[in-house]
Formats: C-alpha cells, sequence, structure tokens
C-alpha cells in the first residue's frame, strides 16, 4: 500500500471518528444536565428546607453571614438544578453553580483544593468536583439539542442570509 492510500484511508477513518463523536456531543451533554442537574436540585432543595441547619453548618466553616449565603446556595442549586434538567438559560445557570461549587472547595473542602496537585485523587473524589466539572461543561459548551435553549434559538434567531453565489452565511 502507497503512503497517499495509507494517508487518504487514515483521514477518512478520522473524518469517520469525528462525525461518530461529535453525534455523542448532545446525548452526552442531556446524560449530565439530567443526572447533576437533578443532583444539584435536590442538594439545593435540602439546603432550603433545612435553612437553619445548613446556616449553622455554614457558620462554622467560616463564611460570612452564613443565613443569607446559605439561602443564596441553597436557591442556585436548587433552581439552577432544574434549570440544567430542561436545559433552559444553560450557560448563564452555570456561572452561579461554577460560584457555589468553589466556594464550597475554598471553604469545606480546602485540603482536597490546596493539595490539588500533590493528591489529585483528593479533589477529583471531593463532592463539588463533579457538580462544578457539569457546571463548567455546560458553560463551555451549552446545553446541547435536547434543550429549551435549543427551541428558544430555533424560534427566536434570524433565518440565515443567502450570498449572492447561493451559499448560506450567518
Amino acid at each position: 500500500m502507497k503512503k497517499a492510500e495509507l494517508l487518504k484511508g487514515a483521514t477518512k477513518a478520522h473524518v469517520l471518528l469525528v462525525k461518530c463523536a461529535t453525534m455523542l456531543q448532545s446525548p452526552l451533554l442531556l446524560a449530565m444536565r439530567l443526572w447533576w442537574g437533578w443532583s444539584f436540585f435536590q442538594t439545593g432543595k435540602g439546603k432550603l428546607l433545612n435553612h437553619a441547619d445548613t446556616a449553622e453548618f455554614f457558620k462554622g466553616l467560616g463564611i460570612p453571614l452564613p443565613g443569607l449565603n446559605a439561602w443564596v446556595a441553597g436557591s442556585a442549586e436548587c433552581f439552577g438544578g432544574l434549570f440544567l434538567l430542561a436545559g433552559f438559560a444553560s450557560r448563564l445557570t452555570a456561572i452561579p453553580l461554577s460560584i457555589t461549587m468553589i466556594v464550597a472547595y475554598l471553604t469545606a473542602d480546602n485540603e482536597a483544593l490546596k493539595n490539588i496537585f500533590s493528591e489529585p485523587d483528593k479533589f477529583t473524589s471531593a463532592t463539588p468536583f463533579l457538580f462544578l466539572l457539569t457546571a463548567m461543561l455546560v458553560l463551555a459548551f451549552g446545553p446541547g439539542t435536547f434543550s429549551v435553549d435549543r427551541l428558544l434559538a430555533r424560534k427566536f434567531s434570524p433565518p440565515p442570509k443567502e450570498h449572492a453565489n447561493g451559499r448560506w452565511r450567518d
């Protein structure tokens, strides 16, 4: 087999791999949004329904204004989780969720954060890790095809304009 044929075959295989992997993006984002959106909702609801205990826990961690911050964190997680589930205002929602998880690392899991490079397993096994990872993935990639955001974009985005040569442009 000649080099050119081998290179052409490898290029075709790579293009096929990229197409197949790209088809997995939206289902993966949907699965992550559903699982972690529900998890955010449950933890946030728990904070809101047990506000006094949450505020006391926050006070023990040295978080200023623990009562207020218990409401803020609980609301961000509870309602942000519902928004993630639906894929509504997903990128915007991912910001307060990410901030909440970063605060969780800075306070409740500070040792894991301090040892991120010397003991990375401690960092990745800490409770906030998968919550933060999901929020950051949604922030970076959006909610995917199966989302309210996508439906709204289809409904309200202007149609693409056509070039003189018949090709579409944004």
